[in-house]
């Protein structure tokens, strides 16, 4: 015990996982952010045993990949790990999230624990998208053509941009090295994040289901949420083993598994599956400058949520209107999730353009307006 008080580095550890205290209500869904620890953990570890046998050359990436998976021991396991990781880093993230809009998770005094987690999950997507290119696969080719492309939009010095970020002409082997810089760099940085993060978090404390100040009701962080992060991240691991030993291939695309052809276009570029709310996005803005700016709103917006957050209530749980249409948004995401798939084309141009409008909608307009309401509502009944 009197170690645990001098020593400055135990006394951290003690206080950030041991004696931190936690509301004894919080709930399963408050696993997630270690669980997104361990993911990003098992990405770093795979990414670099992956890195050892990587060649960032257009001519080898994708043998390089091949070797991998047929020479080297247990390569096929490393890869698929890496591979699978990424989406389930993105299905944590996405749960994590909506868990935060549902609670009100962003609301003050947390608004920093909040802004930095969007800014983590824009680091992430920048990560992944990168990350996908390496393969070197049709859809790696052809997806960063076309999304670097979109650099262009911006006025005057665009294509200046595009022609540095492609280190030539083209998307090429200048390209496919800075990616790979870049891809080996970020998850790092995101790692540094994440320890400024968790320290944001333990300065005010977690929020709670019930979205109240829980002071008096708090107990220690170990043993009685180490044993639920425990258990929630076995969960996990759980369906993470199963995709990764049963369906590997079921969340990639088929295209990725020819090597990139700059003279033979996929018939439907998509991104991975995580990215296609904002690619539908993207494509239900007519123009290009704004369909950008929308791509890149449709995370930023988030930021947004702590100021529009107009209710004395912080959490959902006890606001039924607003509690519907939070639903209503959840619905919203997965539906432009399933357009981006889609060619574009009737009916799924308008359904992606009506799904982009209430998007939006729901953070800016809907979130304030519903807020006051309720208010007005409390009010009366008061």
């Amino acid at each position: 015990m009197r170690l645990t008080k001098t020593h400055p580095l135990i006394s951290i550890v003690n206080g950030m996982v041991i004696d931190l205290p936690v509301p004894s209500n919080i709930s399963y869904l408050w696993n997630f952010g270690i669980t997104l620890a361990v993911i990003l953990g098992i990405q770093i570890v795979t990414g670099i045993f992956l890195a050892m046998h990587y060649c960032a050359h257009i001519d080898l990436a994708f043998i390089s990949v091949e070797h991998i998976m047929r020479d080297v021991n247990y390569g096929w396991l490393v890869r698929y790990a890496h591979a699978n990781g990424a989406s389930m880093f993105f299905v944590a993230v996405y749960i994590h999230i909506c868990r935060g809009l549902y609670y009100g998770s962003y609301t003050k005094p947390r608004e920093m624990v909040w802004n930095l987690g969007v800014i983590i999950f824009l680091l992430m997507m920048g990560t992944a998208f990168i990350g996908y290119v390496l393969p070197w696969g049709q859809m790696s080719f052809w997806g960063a053509t076309v999304i670097t492309n979109l650099i262009s939009a911006i006025p005057i010095l665009g294509e200046d941009i595009v022609y540095w970020v492609w280190g030539g002409f083209s998307v090429a082997n200048p390209t496919l090295n800075r990616f790979f810089s870049l891809h080996y760099l970020l998850p790092f940085v995101i790692a540094a994040l994440v320890l400024v993060h968790l320290i944001a978090l333990h300065e005010n404390g977690s929020n709670n289901p019930i979205g109240v100040d829980a002071n008096i009701d708090k107990v220690p962080f170990h043993p009685y949420q180490t044993v639920k992060d425990a258990f929630g991240v076995l969960i996990f691991l759980t369906i993470f083993a199963w995709f990764v030993f049963f369906a590997p291939n079921y969340m990639g695309h088929a295209d990725n598994y020819i090597m990139a052809n700059p003279l033979v276009t996929p018939p439907h570029i998509q991104p991975e599956w995580y990215f296609l709310f904002a690619y539908t996005i993207l494509r239900s803005i007519p123009d290009k400058l704004l369909g950008v700016i929308g791509m890149v709103a449709a995370i930023a917006v988030l930021l947004v949520m702590p100021f529009t957050h107009t209710c004395y209530i912080r959490s959902h749980q006890f606001r039924p209107i607003s509690k519907l249409f939070f639903w209503f948004f959840v619905a919203d995401f997965i539906i432009l999730t399933v357009v981006g798939a889609q060619a574009p084309e009737a009916p799924w141009v308008l359904i992606g353009q009506i799904g982009s409008v209430f998007y939006f909608s729901y953070f800016i307009i809907l979130t304030p307006v519903l807020g006051w309401l309720e208010n007005k509502l409390l009010k009366l009944n008061i």
